[in-house]
């Protein structure tokens, strides 16, 4: 496949316009693809162990004269002094303004070395090769980059936009099934806020999706891109619209915070924070039980999710307080209103969330 055959959708942001390509190949020809988006010619590639062994040479031979830095990969470790290893590592090397930093990796990685890239200098050039179905469809895009605190979840941060996101389906083939599978709860997250049709296409070619069929597979990732590009370019910061983006991360950001992120994967966590968003939602009457029923019915249809029975619901509600969503010590809560949209409220109760989570399954 050829670069000018690939997908291609742009990101219209008020401190850069890049470009989303997406195909399977697309790796292939990522040079090509930096020279288009003027990225600086020197480029380091930050990437874990795991991921450089398996698809590093690939990157290499594309990339050519390629510099990988390899740190720890994993929620625990995306804190701080896994940044500071970037940092040193490129101080080592010399590495100047003239410099793009590539990321090749999941979501971490991703956040880690964007974060390096929005600091070091003042600020670098950066290039999202993203290798999770998570990140493909939505960490890579948007310019949201940091770490997690021990009280919260990417409480350290920056937004940083970069100059190209790169998508190749391909390298999934060797994601595992519940690191694909929690990828797509964040698909899902995009069709409950803005697509009844992608949350039907997810239910109806579930099977062709796990298989990784390319047919079924790319519309999705697609879609879920187009809609993330659609959202940012309208609200880079945050200030309004984006926040829909944030549907099933306040109870889900809790939850990983509550297990010091090492019980579940974002994915999974967002799954529940979903679940939890619906029945509030149910309960407060803005949305029928037939659509919360739907939303459940289709995350159960993906597989089993951790066990939550001996988390405690005031360990979730402590860890709330704590969510960067909340403004003037006001929580900002997404609540889905049908499938495929979404309304933000600031006076969700404690009694209500106490409710929701017991609902949904945590201990009193």
């Amino acid at each position: 496949m050829t670069v000018a055959t690939l997908l291609a959708i742009d990101v219209a942001t008020p401190s850069r316009t890049y470009t989303v390509t997406i195909g399977d190949g697309a790796i292939d020809g990522i040079a090509r693809l930096l020279e288009r988006a003027h990225a600086p010619a020197r480029r380091f590639v930050v990437s874990s162990p795991l991921v450089w062994r398996l698809h590093g040479p690939q990157l290499a031979r594309a990339i050519g004269g390629v510099e990988p830095i390899l740190v720890p990969d994993g929620e625990r470790f995306k804190q701080l002094p896994t940044v500071a290893r970037i940092y040193d590592a490129l101080v080592r090397a010399n590495a100047d303004r003239a410099t793009t930093i590539v990321t090749f990796g999941g979501g971490v990685i991703g956040d880690m070395a964007g974060f390096a890239a929005a600091s070091y200098l003042r600020g670098v050039a950066l290039v999202h090769v993203p290798t999770t179905l998570l990140a493909q469809v939505d960490s890579a895009i948007g310019g949201k980059v940091g770490v997690n605190h021990p009280q919260g979840k990417n409480l350290i941060g920056a937004f940083h936009q970069p100059h190209a996101v790169v998508v190749d389906p391909l390298v999934l083939g060797t994601l595992p099934r519940r690191e694909f599978r929690a990828g797509l709860y964040e698909v899902i997250k995009y069709g409950m806020t803005s697509s009844a049709p992608l949350f039907d296409r997810i239910a109806r070619d579930r099977k062709a999706i796990f298989a990784r069929a390319a047919e079924a597979l790319t519309p999705i990732i697609a879609d879920s891109c187009r809609i993330k590009a659609d959202v940012v370019a309208r609200d880079e910061r945050e200030a309004g619209l984006r926040r829909i983006l944030n549907f099933g991360h306040t109870a889900g950001h809790a939850i990983e915070a509550v297990t010091r992120y090492r019980r579940f994967r974002h994915g999974e966590a967002i799954g529940y924070g979903m679940l939890v968003a619906a029945e509030l939602a149910r309960a407060r009457g803005a949305l029928a039980d037939a659509d919360r029923k739907a939303l459940a019915d289709l995350i159960a249809s993906l597989g089993p999710l951790p066990p939550i029975a001996d988390l405690a619901s005031a360990h979730i509600l402590e860890a709330m307080q704590h969510d960067k969503k909340v403004v003037a010590g006001r929580l900002h809560f997404v609540l889905p209103t049908a499938i495929g949209a979404t309304t933000i409220v600031d006076d969700v109760t404690e009694k209500e969330l106490r409710a929701a989570l017991k609902v949904v399954g945590f201990a009193k």
